[in-house]
């Protein structure tokens, strides 16, 4: 059962400890950064580049653990 736990965290260089902080502060962002685009939708003109600079900074450092 432990191999359920590690596998995948093994996979990019983590142990399961790191790899759930960095799982939780990421769904925690994603959450913050829906809010914002919602705000952005009914506000066009607040948070015009907000939400998109740093999904793009997220996903360079998520295809950074993956090449380590």
């Amino acid at each position: 059962m432990k191999n359920a736990f590690t596998k995948h965290p093994n996979s990019v260089g983590e142990s399961y400890l790191q790899h759930l902080c960095f799982a939780f502060l990421t769904g925690f962002k994603l959450i913050g950064w829906g809010c914002i685009a919602i705000i952005h939708g009914i506000f066009p003109f607040t948070f015009t580049t907000y939400v998109s600079e740093r999904i793009k900074k997220l996903y360079q450092k998520i295809t950074q653990r993956q090449a380590s």
